[in-house]
C-alpha cells in the first residue's frame, strides 16, 4: 500500500512527519520546485514548520500532481480548499479507483461542497473511498511532538483504520469514525467560529464572553449539521466540541489570528496580506451563510449570520456583535 501526501503547508509538513514515523516511503507532491530542492538539501520545508527535522530518506519529492497519483493508493489532500480546484485541473489520471482522505478544513468555493462531496461528485470517486482527518490537532503541536489526537472518518472502517495506525505514535493517539460529512462540515464550522472569537478578541471581549460565545457555536454547529446530514452524533466529542475549541482558543489558529486582526479595525484585504496566509474560514462563511439561506435556516445560526455580515457585508464589527451579544444565552 503507497502513500501520497498532496500540499506544501503547515498540515501536508505535519502529516508527512506522522507518516514518515510508520513508513519506509511516502509519495509528497507540492508545486513549489524550490521548497523541494530545499528539502531535500536541508531535510525541513523552509516556508511552514521549518523547524520539523524530515527523513528525506523515506520521501518521494515531486511537481508532478500525475506523478504523485499514479504511483499511490492512499491520496491525502492538504490543499487549501480555495486552491484545490485549480491544482486538480492539471490531474490527467483517474481518481474513482484511489482511497482519497481530505485534511482540509473547508468549503470548495467553486462548487460549494465539502472536500468529500467534491470528490464523489466530480471525479466520481465512491464514498466508501472518501475519508477525513480532523482533529482535535494543530499542525504546530504536531511539529513539537506535543500529544495530540486524530479522528479518521470513513464510510470504509477497514480504510480509517488502515490510515490510523500509519498516523499514531507515541505522541499520536488516533480514532476512527464513520460520520464523514458531519465530521467534515465540523471541521469546516469551526473555523467560522474561530473567527468569531478572534473578532470578539478583536473588540476587546473577555474570557466570560468567549465561554458564552463558544457555548452557543456548539449548539449552532450541531443544528446545522443535523440540517445537512441527520444521523446520530455526540456533538461533544472531540472530533466536533474539541476540534471547535482548540480552533476558538489557541494562539497557533490562523482563522482566530485572522478574526482578531478585523476586530481591531483591519480590511479582508489588509488582514489576508500581513498573514500571508490562508484562514479557510474566511471562505467557509461564505458557503456555510449561502446554505442555510437556501435551507431557510439562517435564523438558527446567528453566529454565522455576524461573522459573514462583517466580511462580505461590510458590516461594522463592533455594532454587529453587540447586536450578536442580545441573541446568545
Amino acid at each position: 500500500m503507497k502513500f501520497a501526501v498532496l500540499g506544501g503547508g503547515s498540515w501536508a509538513t505535519a502529516i508527512v512527519k506522522m507518516l514518515t514515523e510508520n513508513l519506509d516511503t511516502v509519495h509528497w507532491y507540492m508545486r513549489n520546485n524550490t521548497a523541494i530542492d530545499h528539502i531535500r538539501a536541508e531535510g525541513n520545508n523552509p516556508n511552514y514548520l521549518s523547524s520539523v527535522d524530515l527523513k528525506v530518506n523515506s520521501l518521494q519529492l515531486s511537481c508532478d500532481i500525475n506523478e504523485a497519483i499514479a504511483g499511490s493508493d492512499f491520496l491525502i489532500f492538504a490543499i487549501p480548499s480555495a486552491f484545490l480546484s485549480k491544482e486538480l485541473e492539471k490531474m490527467t489520471v483517474p481518481l474513482a479507483n484511489k482511497t482519497i482522505f481530505s485534511a482540509i478544513k473547508g468549503i470548495v468555493p467553486e462548487t460549494g461542497l465539502i472536500v468529500g462531496e467534491h470528490f464523489h461528485k466530480t471525479y466520481d470517486v465512491p464514498f466508501e473511498n472518501i475519508g477525513v482527518i480532523t482533529g482535535p490537532c494543530h499542525a504546530e503541536e504536531v511539529a513539537l511532538e506535543r500529544l495530540s489526537y486524530l479522528t479518521l472518518a470513513c464510510a470504509d472502517a477497514s480504510k480509517a483504520e488502515l490510515l490510523a495506525d500509519h498516523l499514531k505514535s507515541h505522541y499520536i493517539n488516533t480514532k476512527i469514525s464513520d460520520d464523514i460529512i458531519g465530521t467534515e462540515y465540523a471541521a469546516m464550522l469551526k473555523n467560522i467560529y474561530a473567527l468569531a472569537a478572534g473578532i470578539a478578541h478583536g473588540l476587546g471581549y473577555g474570557d466570560n464572553f468567549q465561554s458564552v460565545l463558544m457555548s452557543n457555536a456548539i449548539r449552532e454547529m450541531k443544528r446545522f449539521i443535523g440540517k445537512v446530514h441527520k444521523m446520530k452524533r455526540n456533538i461533544n466529542d472531540s472530533a466536533y466540541l474539541g476540534d471547535l475549541l482548540v480552533t476558538g482558543y489557541s494562539t497557533f489558529s490562523r482563522n482566530r489570528m485572522f478574526g482578531n486582526m478585523i476586530g481591531k479595525g483591519y480590511t479582508v484585504q489588509s488582514a489576508m496580506m500581513e498573514m500571508n496566509m490562508v484562514a479557510e474560514g474566511y471562505y467557509a462563511t461564505k458557503s456555510a451563510h449561502q446554505l442555510m439561506a437556501r435551507l431557510e435556516k439562517k435564523s438558527k445560526t446567528p453566529i454565522i449570520n455576524a461573522v459573514h455580515a462583517i466580511l462580505y457585508e461590510g458590516k461594522n464589527p463592533k455594532k454587529t456583535f453587540k447586536k450578536l451579544t442580545e441573541r446568545l444565552d
